[in-house]
């Protein structure tokens, strides 16, 4: 049984970037990226695209990846959510295949430049906490977005209510974490059993600082990331399709 499964979601139809989940980035689909990271896991058993187009569907299985089903269109739109199209998969497998596996690593195509052994990493993590409900990453925030404005009628004032406490030093607040694309895991057994995917009991996993495209400046900028210091990713890419 492959109890270790990557999935990617890659639907069309995105507004913000025409077909940026296949839009070229040195030469390769976005999302091929993503599957390379998971091929290349030492982790992962099985690679999932979860897909709306027959189009994404053929590029997907061109560099490696499993797409055993199309996702209905009712789950791919803007406004469609992760649960949506995760217990639509897990369901699907689940009914066609029996077996469920448990764990299910998330990677989004628009974070195409990850660390393979990172992901392997976050993996340990959540199979040794058999509390954890999931795991998410995030990386550290520069600054607490409690020192942080809201305007009203053209005023500035502080995010935290009455006070200045936005004057105070950045030391005096909690490290926060910017929620990020680098991975994230959940459990069948939570997902299939509850309304909620992550659950009370998140593993906070820290991730590299990592970049992710919802316009043509961000693709441009991991563009220029990859012209400046490749990518083993690139690299495998570059060999199964050379």
């Amino acid at each position: 049984m492959h109890d270790i499964v990557a999935i990617i979601p890659a639907r069309s139809g995105s507004k913000s970037l025409e077909d940026k989940n296949i839009k070229e980035l040195s030469g390769h689909p976005l999302l091929a990226y993503s599957i390379a990271a998971a091929k290349l896991s030492k982790k992962i058993d099985r690679v999932i695209v979860s897909t709306n187009s027959q189009r994404y569907k053929e590029v997907a299985e061109e560099y490696g990846a499993e797409v055993p089903f199309i996702r209905p269109e009712e789950i791919s739109t803007d406004s469609a959510t992760d649960k949506g199209f995760l217990t639509h998969a897990m369901s699907w497998i689940q009914g066609e295949e029996g077996d469920l596996p448990e764990y299910w690593v998330h990677l989004r195509p628009t974070t195409p430049l990850r660390r393979v052994e990172i992901i392997d990493e976050a993996i340990n993590k959540i199979i040794k906490d058999k509390n954890a409900t999931s795991l998410r990453s995030g990386h550290k925030a520069p600054e607490s977005p409690l020192k942080w404005f809201i305007s009203e009628r053209g005023y500035f004032k502080g995010f935290m209510g009455k006070g200045e406490k936005y004057n105070l030093p950045k030391e005096m607040f909690d490290q926060v974490y910017i929620p990020d694309g680098f991975v994230d895991i959940v459990r069948s057994s939570f997902v299939m059993n509850t309304n909620e995917i992550h659950g009370h009991k998140m593993i906070g996993f820290e991730s590299p600082v990592c970049s992710e495209v919802d316009s043509i400046q961000e693709f441009d900028y991991i563009q220029y990331q990859l012209n400046q210091n490749g990518s083993r990713l690139l690299d495998y890419l570059n060999q199964i399709k050379g």
